[in-house]
């Protein structure tokens, strides 16, 4: 078994050495761990650094964003060969002692992608010097997004973490600025089982994010990937609960009028609101009318991904 590390990089000359250095080359049971560098087009001597750190693997692709360079690092890493590949960031803000605890459950099967989780009720796993901001809008989009998936959400944008080859296999990514939330909705549409485990992690001070940019950046550019996926692999609920909820209202000022009008006989005094009930009605309709379009579009989608998961088994499995 060949478990690869993948470490997306942007300007990390300083700290990726480090980080490099402290990764096991194997864990209990000999297996064998190597390590992937994932350069997006760095300006400094990240790639030298790497190279001099001994990293098997260093790739250095053009500046495009974390989310292809995340997709081209599970590329790579398929073409290597790895069974598992653990996916960990550069500024040396998580634990290699926390590897194994990760890739436990996929080796065992009971899980397809572990995702370290930093908002642990366990004080050990409270992360120090993390902005209350920050913690607070991580926690929310994932109790949110879960709520609406019907699944707990722990934590949607660790970067430690998890995935066996079926997923790597399987995974189908779109947006260029980041993967985090991305990877794990697309692995719960195609129903592969997700844990959260506890991980340490320590946030330095003053320290700025390179791959993701700043705070408010991240937030709007998150929550727009949030809504493609979501409308893309849900979309009879993201369309069907407001398309319901519009007609219910139409319905209900429908039948206050109707218990209104059967005692006055009068229309004109009610004539703005059924105007308001009919728009809502039409907008319902159209909703509804989408919903079932996406769906139909997303049974395409379906098949179009199988196609693509054997033609990457084809491409990578005679690699093993």
């Amino acid at each position: 078994m060949l478990i690869i590390v993948n470490i997306p990089a942007y300007n990390e000359a300083k700290k990726i050495g480090t980080v490099i250095r402290s990764i096991p080359r194997e864990l209990p049971g000999g297996i064998k761990v190597k390590v992937q560098v994932s350069d997006d087009g760095s300006d400094d001597n990240t790639y030298e650094v790497a190279k001099e750190a001994s990293a098997e693997y260093v790739y250095k692709f053009p500046h495009r964003g974390l989310g292809l360079t995340f997709r081209s690092g599970v590329e790579k890493a398929l073409e290597s060969g790895a069974d598992i590949m653990v996916n960990i960031d550069a500024d040396g803000q998580f634990s290699k002692e926390d590897i194994p605890k990760l890739v436990v459950p996929v080796i065992s099967g009971k899980a397809d992608m572990v995702v370290g989780s930093r908002f642990s009720k366990d004080k050990e796993f409270n992360p120090e010097g993390i902005p209350f901001i920050k913690s607070f809008l991580n926690q929310f989009a994932a109790k949110m997004v879960g709520l609406f998936w019907g699944q707990k959400i722990d934590d949607l944008t660790c970067g430690f973490r998890a995935y066996s080859r079926e997923v790597l296999m399987r995974l189908n990514l779109n947006h260029p600025f980041t993967y985090t939330q991305e990877t794990i909705l697309d692995a719960l549409s195609k129903n592969f089982r997700i844990i959260w485990i506890p991980v340490r992690v320590t946030y330095f001070a003053k320290r700025k994010s390179r791959m993701a940019g700043n705070v408010w950046q991240f937030v709007f550019k998150s929550t727009r990937i949030i809504v493609k996926v979501l409308r893309d692999t849900k979309p009879l609920k993201f369309f069907g609960i407001p398309a319901l909820f519009l007609i219910f209202i139409s319905f209900l000022i429908y039948g206050i009028f109707l218990i209104d009008y059967i005692q006055t006989l009068k229309v004109t005094p009610y004539r703005t609101w059924l105007i308001f009930a009919s728009v809502l009605l039409i907008l319902g309709i159209q909703l509804l009318i989408f919903a079932l379009i996406a769906d139909m579009i997303r049974s395409q989608r379906q098949v179009s991904e199988e196609n693509l998961y054997l033609i990457r088994k084809e491409k990578y499995d005679g690699k093993k």
